[in-house]
C-alpha cells in the first residue's frame, strides 16, 4: 500500500489494480456471500455425513469460527438430534466434537430405524434384509460414542 501511496508502482492493466486492492483489502463481500449461505443451510432429509460436508464447505470462507460457527451449525440440524447433542451429559466444546457426535447419533437413528423396519416385515411374513456394515471405520472415541449411544437407546426404550 505504501509503493501505491508513494506512486512508485505501476500497473499494466485495470485488472491487476483490482487483483492488488483485493489482496490488500480481502473480498469482504464473498465472505458475506458465503455467511448468507452458512445461515440459511437445514439438514433437512440429508444424512449427517453428507450435511457436514456441505456445511464445512459453507463455512470455510463465510468468517464464522469458533462458537458462532458451532451456534450456525446446532441450529441448522434436525431437532432431535440438537436436543441429544445440548442434553449430552459432557459438553461439546469444538466444532469437529459437534460433527463427530452429530454424525454418530445420525447414524444410530437410521440403523435404529432399518431395524425397526426389518422387524416389522418379518412380523408381517416378509422376507428380511440383509444387514450390511457401514462403509466407514471409527477411532476409539467414536466407537465409545457410539456404544455409549446404543446404551442410552437401550435404557431409554426399557431394554438392558
Amino acid at each position: 500500500m505504501e509503493e501505491i501511496e508513494a506512486e512508485e508502482v505501476e500497473y499494466e492493466s485495470a485488472e491487476k489494480i483490482l487483483t492488488s486492492l483485493r489482496k490488500e483489502f480481502g473480498g469482504g463481500e464473498e465472505e458475506s456471500v458465503k455467511a448468507a449461505e452458512l445461515r440459511k443451510m437445514e439438514q433437512g432429509g440429508k444424512i449427517m455425513e453428507e450435511y457436514v460436508q456441505e456445511f464445512k464447505k459453507a463455512a470455510r470462507d463465510s468468517g464464522y469460527e469458533g462458537r458462532p460457527l458451532i451456534e450456525e451449525f446446532k441450529r441448522s440440524i434436525n431437532g432431535g438430534i440438537q436436543r441429544k447433542l445440548m442434553e449430552a451429559e459432557n459438553p461439546l466444546t469444538s466444532i469437529e466434537q459437534w460433527y463427530r457426535r452429530a454424525m454418530a447419533l445420525d447414524r444410530n437413528w437410521r440403523e435404529s430405524r432399518r431395524e425397526e423396519t426389518e422387524e416389522e416385515r418379518s412380523r408381517r411374513g416378509g422376507t428380511k434384509a440383509e444387514k450390511t456394515e457401514p462403509a466407514t471405520t471409527f477411532g476409539m472415541a467414536e466407537e465409545a460414542t457410539i456404544a455409549s449411544a446404543g446404551n442410552n437407546r437401550a435404557c431409554s426404550d426399557g431394554r438392558s
